[in-house]
């Protein structure tokens, strides 16, 4: 069974009203917040009912097991990537491509959609570690999102380096 990664399966679960609730204890969509938190916020989903019924209900036993097996499993998250960004736009689609080499054998990345607004749109570029060490050499790598051109908006990638503006 794959372990949970904080940004994928747990963040998620926690809904706009749970946050907002909670922010005078815990930023529930913090990693760091949350990991210094976890015991406790599982001691209240597991036994109080928590959140109550006014504010959304509680979570379903198997948001709650997820979240234990998370907990137990050491709090994993994904990791910010580098790589080589190019902005490429043709006639009907804009291409957005990350090129570069994965930190070890067996891990996995991705291109993401992290935030948009009127005038702009930000990519963040993840790793995915294996759940156990995977022996041979790390995998060259080319990602790619790619969007309407009618979409002329900034484009930035958020990476381990910080944040680029491709366009």
């Amino acid at each position: 069974m794959r372990t949970p990664v904080f940004e994928l399966h747990i963040r998620p679960m926690f809904r706009a009203t749970d946050h907002e609730h909670m922010t005078f204890a815990v930023d529930l969509w913090d990693y760091d917040s949350v990991v210094a938190n976890a015991d406790n916020i599982l001691s209240r989903l597991d036994g109080a009912g928590m959140p109550p019924d006014d504010e959304g209900g509680p979570w379903p036993e198997e948001w709650i097991a997820l979240f234990r097996r998370w907990n137990d499993s050491g709090h994993k998250r994904l990791q910010l990537g580098t790589a080589t960004f190019a902005f490429s736009a043709g006639a009907t689609t804009v291409t957005v491509t990350a090129t570069g080499t994965f930190p070890a054998a067996g891990f996995s990345g991705w291109l993401q959609l992290e935030n948009e607004t009127d005038t702009a749109k930000t990519y963040v570029l993840s790793y995915e570690a294996p759940d156990a060490p995977v022996p041979g050499t790390p995998a060259a790598f080319t990602l790619k999102e790619r969007y309407r051109a009618t979409d002329t908006r900034s484009v930035f990638v958020r990476d381990s380096t910080g944040v680029q503006q491709l366009h």
